[in-house]
């Protein structure tokens, strides 16, 4: 049940960002609310782990104060950001 909500909040992470304009961030929060709801602070924990996966499969970045952190290890407030895709980088 949990790998479920967790791949549900990849999947709430990827589609905020694929909202946003290139390089701009979103708080993990956000995705923490679009799948809690009202007990969206009960998903927080769970939202780390879902960045942690995506950063780990370069999917994301993970930001504190600009700079890249490990969701699972940063303590006081991430930003999440998409990571450009490397088919549009120069060889």
């Amino acid at each position: 049940m949990g790998e479920m909500r967790r791949q549900t909040l990849e999947e709430a992470i990827l589609a905020l960002l694929a909202e946003r304009s290139t390089g701009k961030t979103i708080c993990p929060s956000e995705a923490a609310r679009a799948v809690g709801g009202p007990a969206w602070r009960d998903h927080m924990p769970l939202t780390r782990e879902a960045a942690a996966a995506l950063a780990a499969g370069e999917r994301i970045d993970v930001l504190q104060k600009g700079e890249p952190v490990d969701a699972l290890e940063a303590r006081g407030p991430i930003r999440l950001r998409l990571r450009p895709s490397r088919a549009s980088a120069p060889l």
